[in-house]
């Protein structure tokens, strides 16, 4: 497909899609509503929960959109009910939430909340790939066992049952870690403020030394480990409200690489300095708005977070650096199953002359194409736009056959979709590659599943403009 013809295409859809998501007024029961009075209150008399074994009271509590004793418009109150019980889905807390009115009288309405709590302890024997993706470890290194490394995470989702989580690793084999980490998101009277900390060693056989023109990761391997990284984090949170949240951290970072890295052979950019060891601060700051229906597969609402960091106490030269993320996301659901997303994704990294470390764009985490996936594009200044278009196709439930509460049945919902991507990823001089300075676009269909405790599977068949094109995985749990 043409450039012109594809980016054409791409913001036709767009449009559509906006046109879509606009309300329209319905005037088909407008003499039933002209004899219904909409502006009568009724008062919550009492709330009752039910379910929730190991999780406090207050903490769910903390979800509602109201309180008892309250008073609200009849026509009000299902809103306030479908937002009280997104709001204590989207806590990851439990598996099912349900949120029923029942009325007492014409004036007073009772509300019962029955959960099904989560498992929360989970010794997880570790099974993890040293490269980037699957995709990667299948087609670059064949699948080759001798990267993969192994070991135990344990992981306690709600500690005290306020939503606090302990997290400890312990790995071996090609990549040796030890961790430690601690959030607690309320831990204050008020239930808005919170704290977390976290510390990790890590030693690896390899790691990648380069990006090459042809936008691959150049790794450094060896039977001895080449590199050692010590790691520690604290972090202060503020909620504001049900969707607002600020997320002030400081870090310390200290990496120490093979000498021979930083000859002419492989790269004396990789820290911007003439040594091989290096410790250096962060200062970060995070703000979140988040607001949907299911923070895990969202069809309705909006996500917005920016990221700052701040990295050394110098303004240039070695690693220092500013770096700015902005992430925009809106869903919106039609009629007949069908929904649509546009995600909206910037990075800009000051100086724009960079050690390679911090070069990082395209590729890493979720800042990627779709189709894309087996390239790495370095920038110090990139955005990527998505725009997805899916439906649900079906859904059902398979019961468990012994009596597990926590677990009754397990779910499976099918969802169809297309998507299109446009991007860039700016570098200077002598760091660009065959992908950098150009418009970017990639498109492809695929089929999404989702399961228990929000397991989703995404299988994609993708084409970019290189004239590649393929079968993708993707598998995400939260």
């Amino acid at each position: 497909m043409k450039p012109w013809r594809f980016i054409w295409t791409f913001f036709i859809a767009l449009h559509s899609l906006f046109a879509l998501a606009q309300p329209k007024l319905d005037s088909s029961n407008s003499t039933a509503e002209s004899t219904f009075d909409s502006t009568r209150k009724v008062q919550i008399a009492h709330i009752n929960i039910t379910g929730n074994k190991k999780t406090k009271p207050y903490i769910i509590l903390r979800e509602f959109t109201f309180r008892e004793g309250d008073s609200i418009d009849i026509a009000a109150l299902y809103k306030n009910l479908t937002t009280t019980r997104n709001l204590i889905y989207n806590t990851n807390l439990f598996s099912i939430v349900t949120v029923v009115p029942y009325f007492k009288t014409a004036f007073e309405v009772e509300i019962n909340v029955d959960l099904i709590e989560r498992w929360y302890i989970y010794p997880t024997p570790q099974f993890k790939l040293t490269d980037r993706n699957f995709n990667e470890w299948y087609k670059t290194y064949n699948a080759d066992f001798s990267r993969v490394t192994y070991g135990i995470k344990f992981t306690h989702y709600n500690l005290s049952g306020r939503g606090d989580q302990l997290n400890t690793i312990l790995l071996n084999g090609f990549t040796r870690s030890i961790g430690l980490g601690y959030s607690s998101p309320a831990s204050n009277k008020n239930l808005n403020e919170g704290f977390s900390f976290a510390v990790s060693v890590v030693d690896a056989k390899s790691f990648p030394y380069k990006t090459d023109y042809n936008n691959k990761l150049l790794q450094y391997n060896s039977n001895q480990f080449v590199k050692s990284s010590f790691f520690a984090n604290a972090s202060y949170r503020i909620r504001r409200g049900f969707y607002k949240r600020h997320i002030y951290a400081i870090q310390y970072n200290h990496q120490t690489i093979t000498d021979s890295v930083l000859t002419n052979k492989y790269n004396p950019n990789y820290f911007n300095l003439n040594k091989s060891s290096v410790g250096f601060i962060d200062l970060v700051y995070n703000y979140q708005y988040i607001n949907v229906d299911n923070i895990n597969y969202p069809q309705k609402g909006n996500i917005i977070s920016l990221f700052a960091m701040k990295r050394g106490l110098g303004l240039t030269g070695g690693i220092n650096m500013l770096s700015l993320d902005l992430n925009y996301r809106t869903f919106h659901k039609h009629s007949h199953q069908i929904f649509s997303s546009i995600q909206l994704m910037t990075k800009l990294k000051l100086p724009f002359k960079q050690s390679y470390v911090n070069q990082r764009a395209h590729g890493y985490g979720d800042f990627y194409m779709n189709g894309l996936e087996y390239n790495v594009i370095d920038g110090v200044a990139a955005a990527i736009s998505k725009l997805t278009l899916g439906k649900k196709i079906i859904a059902f439930k398979i019961p468990v056959p012994f009596h597990i509460k926590a677990v009754p049945f397990v779910p499976f919902s099918f969802y169809a979709k297309s998507f299109g991507n446009l991007g860039f990823v700016y570098n200077k001089p002598p760091y660009q590659s065959r992908l950098n300075n150009k418009l970017l676009y990639s498109g492809g269909f695929g089929i999404d599943l989702l399961s228990l405790y929000d397991l989703k599977i995404s299988v994609e068949y993708s084409f970019n403009q290189l004239g590649e094109k393929g079968l993708f995985l993707h598998s995400r749990n939260n």
